[in-house]
């Protein structure tokens, strides 16, 4: 859960620090969706084929890109309403539009991750072999 921003509830926060926020929630998962990439890349194309592995790696990512997209736009599209009827059912789950674009923001940014990482790697490796 993050911290209650330091501004009123009717006054937004600058375009900057929004826009900071945003760079570091998807940036940290893309390094991460990078990293992983590359050690699993590197290990699978110690085992097999170094060309298979490249491209299991981005079908991956691709996968949970698509997945991350999805979400995001369902959450978007119908957070509100699920929200709502949460509220009417009285549920208490505690599920809210914002967290679940923030989510999907964050495998969004894995997926892309993996996917810019298998470009870089898999250029690397295959060059190499």
């Amino acid at each position: 859960m993050t911290a209650a921003p330091d501004h009123p509830a009717d006054e937004r926060p600058p375009l900057s620090e929004r826009l900071g926020v945003r760079l570091r929630l998807v940036g940290t998962a893309l390094f991460a969706g990078v990293v992983v990439t590359a050690v699993s890349v590197v290990a699978a194309t110690m085992l097999s084929d170094p060309t298979a592995s490249v491209e299991t790696a981005f079908a991956l990512g691709s996968l949970v890109f698509g997945f991350g997209l999805l979400g995001w736009s369902g959450a978007v599209a119908l957070g509100r309403g699920i929200e709502s009827m949460q509220e009417t059912l009285d549920t208490q789950t505690g599920w809210t539009e914002p967290d679940a674009r923030r989510a999907m923001a964050r495998i969004i940014g894995f997926g892309l991750g993996v996917m810019l990482g298998a470009v870089v790697v898999g250029s690397v490796v295959l060059g190499l072999v």
